[in-house]
């Protein structure tokens, strides 16, 4: 890892009648509407989805990290998250996130300590870390036969 502190720059642009551009250095561009619940139609990534997505995603990284560091052996992670927007006040906000996560391993394996790798990844992944509300970790571990 590089020393911090990082710098990361995304640049979004948009038309009148035109979906979101999103880009950051080489990367794919990406584009962004309004989710259904806010008038959009449901096939294009809204920034809600992004925001979810990024959750996920940093969970299972984190995960990965602390697997490897402990020495852990797995063999496949799920992770599904549920947010909830809610107003509050005058303010419309994420509130709540519920992280689903299916862990399979092999047969024999330490379910005590898979729980709690889990769990770390919960307290180490820097996107959650990052952000308001409540969050709530469920868990399922699976024993490959």
């Amino acid at each position: 890892m590089q020393p911090l502190p990082h710098h990361y720059h995304v640049q979004a642009q948009a038309s009148v009648d035109s979906l979101v551009q999103l880009n950051a250095g080489e990367l794919e561009t990406l584009e962004s509407a309004p989710p259904v619940q806010f008038g959009g139609d449901g096939k294009h990534w809204s920034p809600e989805e992004f925001l979810l997505a990024a959750v996920a995603d940093c969970y299972i990284l984190s995960f990965k990290a602390v697997a490897s560091g402990s020495g852990f052996a797995w063999q496949d992670l799920t992770c599904a998250v549920e947010g909830v927007l809610e107003r509050e006040g005058k303010v419309t906000r994420f509130t709540r996130y519920q992280l689903n996560v299916v862990l399979t391993c092999a047969a024999g394996t330490d379910k005590g300590k898979a729980q709690k790798l889990l769990e770390k990844a919960e307290s180490v992944c820097l996107v959650s870390s990052s952000l308001n509300g409540t969050f709530e970790l469920h868990t399922d571990i699976i024993e490959q036969v």
